[in-house]
């Protein structure tokens, strides 16, 4: 997966934002406001933190080298992946839905209501 397809990616599921709300470097994905994906452009490769329970992000870390606890984030529940082609995009992809999936599930109910409508 390159950073276009990951772009797409996030940016298919809905009530998905892109913003720069740091810096020109980092790319921020946000659903109804809140962050799931940040991407960090100037680095190479490119490399995202996203978000993952803390016993998987703990398996994801062993399985791959190119998974880290995530760079200026809460490490138990964050974790940087480098995009160097070590890991399938499918399994690449899966992490970013996850994500997206659990910064859903912790929103208020009813701006998960809100989110069902669209």
């Amino acid at each position: 997966m390159n950073v276009e397809e990951l772009r797409d990616l996030a940016l298919s599921f809905p009530a998905v934002e892109e913003c720069f709300p740091f810096d020109e470097d980092t790319l921020v994905f946000k659903v109804m406001g809140k962050i799931f994906l940040m991407v960090a452009l100037e680095k190479s490769p490119v490399f995202f933190n996203f978000k993952a329970r803390p016993e998987d992000g703990l398996k994801y870390r062993e399985r791959y080298p190119a998974i880290t606890p995530g760079y200026h984030s809460d490490k138990r529940h964050w974790n940087s992946l480098q995009l160097d082609g070590s890991i399938p995009s499918e399994e690449t992809a899966r992490f970013i839905k996850d994500s997206y999936d659990l910064i859903v599930a912790s929103l208020p109910k009813y701006k998960q209501k809100e989110l069902e409508a669209l």
